[in-house]
Formats: C-alpha cells, sequence, structure tokens
C-alpha cells in the first residue's frame, strides 16, 4: 500500500501502543499503514459515507484485518464511546468542521490521551479551540506534498494554564503555530515564504484601488512579521555556518 508523505507523517504521530478511532476514514489506510507496522494493536475506522467505509472495509479484507480494524458509519465522533480509543485521528478537513467535530465530541474525548489533527483550512481556528479548552499542543509539523503544505498537530489534555498564556503572547502562535514558528524547519520556512509571495500580491492588488484600510494594514503587519522571522531565520544559518 502507497502512502503519501502527508497521511505517513499523520500516522507516524500516533503514540504506539494505542488504540486508534481515525474519523473520516475514508479508505481505511491510516489505520491499516499502524496495524500494518505493528504500531497499534487495533483501531476503529469511522466514517459518515456508505461509501468510504465500503472502500475502508475492502481493504481492510485485503489485508486480512478484520479482527483488528472495526469499521463503523458515524457522523464525527457521534458513534465513538468513552474509553474506547487512545488516539483521535482527524485529518483532510477545513479547520472549521474539525472544531464542530472536536465540540460535539467532547463526551468521548475525555478518556482519550491524544489528538492528531491535519486542517486542510483556517488552522488558527483549531490551535485556538485546543488552547481555549484545555489542551496543549505538544508536537506540530509540517509537509510538503503534491504541490501542497499540510500542518500535523498533537494536542493532549492539560491542567496547566501556563499553556494559553504562552499563546496569548503573541496572535502569530496561533496564526502558524507556536512551535513551528521555534523549531523553523526548511519546509516551514519553505511555507512563509510562499506565505510572503501570495500576501504580497494580494497587498499590491489591494494597494491599486481606495478603500480597503484594515485589510491593507493586516497585510502590511503580517509581512512586517513575515520578513523579521526571515531576517532571524537567515541570521541563524549564517552564524551557524560561520561556526561550522
Amino acid at each position: 500500500m502507497e502512502m503519501s508523505a502527508r497521511l505517513k507523517l499523520i500516522a507516524g504521530f500516533v503514540t504506539e501502543g494505542y488504540v486508534v478511532a481515525d474519523i473520516g476514514t475514508d479508505h481505511g489506510y491510516i489505520p491499516i499503514w499502524l496495524i500494518k507496522a505493528d504500531r497499534i494493536p487495533r483501531a476503529i475506522a469511522m466514517d459518515i459515507g456508505k461509501g468510504p467505509l465500503e472502500r475502508a472495509q475492502e481493504n481492510i479484507k485485503q489485508y486480512g484485518y478484520e479482527d483488528r480494524i472495526e469499521t463503523r458509519l458515524s457522523d464525527g465522533l457521534k458513534e465513538l464511546r468513552e474509553n474506547e480509543a487512545d488516539s483521535v485521528v482527524i485529518a483532510g478537513m477545513g479547520g472549521p468542521l474539525i472544531v464542530s467535530l472536536l465540540e460535539a465530541g467532547k463526551t468521548a474525548l475525555n478518556t482519550v490521551k491524544e489528538l492528531i489533527l491535519s486542517p486542510h483550512t483556517d488552522i488558527y481556528l483549531v490551535r485556538h479551540y485546543l488552547i481555549e479548552n484545555g489542551y496543549d499542543i505538544v508536537r506540530e509539523e509540517m509537509v510538503y506534498d503534491m504541490g501542497k503544505y499540510y500542518t500535523v498537530m498533537k494536542a493532549v489534555h492539560t491542567e496547566d494554564k501556563r499553556v494559553k498564556s504562552l499563546y496569548d503572547r503573541d496572535k502569530y502562535n496561533y496564526i502558524y503555530g507556536r512551535l513551528l514558528l521555534m523549531e523553523r524547519s526548511s519546509v516551514f520556512m519553505g511555507f512563509i515564504k510562499n506565505e510572503k509571495d501570495k500576501l504580497s500580491v494580494i497587498f499590491e492588488n489591494l494597494s491599486r484601488s481606495e478603500g480597503a484600510d484594515e485589510k491593507k494594514q493586516e497585510i502590511r503587519e503580517r509581512l512586517k512579521y513575515i520578513n523579521g522571522l526571515e531576517e532571524i531565520h537567515n541570521g541563524l544559518n549564517t552564524y551557524n555556518g560561520r561556526r561550522g
């Protein structure tokens, strides 16, 4: 079974030995890969659509994992009960939808040890929700796959009030990810350059017309922040190169 770089990264975030609930499983690739790699004992593959669930069932049967991967028709986390899963994976959906699924599934999530999330849009909304609802984002990485940048994060329950204060210090912790900003990987910096290019085009187009002053100012501030981020990153690379 061929797994994309994005799906491999998502699967790699799951803690070894945990029982997984894959929400919106589609073809069932992630639970199959995890079982095949002997990383988890069993999984629940869930999807709202009968078609995707049938595809997952066919793939699971092909690998002979029917006794280790249960398929379940479910609208989000609705059919997941407490103490059934240690790890919940939600990927391939927009940020607003992921937030709504997490909110609706709060009861089942009480006993879940970790969330592995990969929103395709509005990632800042997911970060906001997690931090506001007693989670800490303990790992976050980006991958460039098939011409797009994807973010994957792991969140766990926490009672540490300092977590929220750390994020609230700077709005860009929510927009770009506090851990991503700290690490500044080559993939992340590639994403930042791409972000800068897109924002520059938008700003140039807006500058040709009157109005939209608030939007122009927002983009101007974002570009200033990105330029500063690039300067720090390039400066550190130059310093490390000289040391080497």
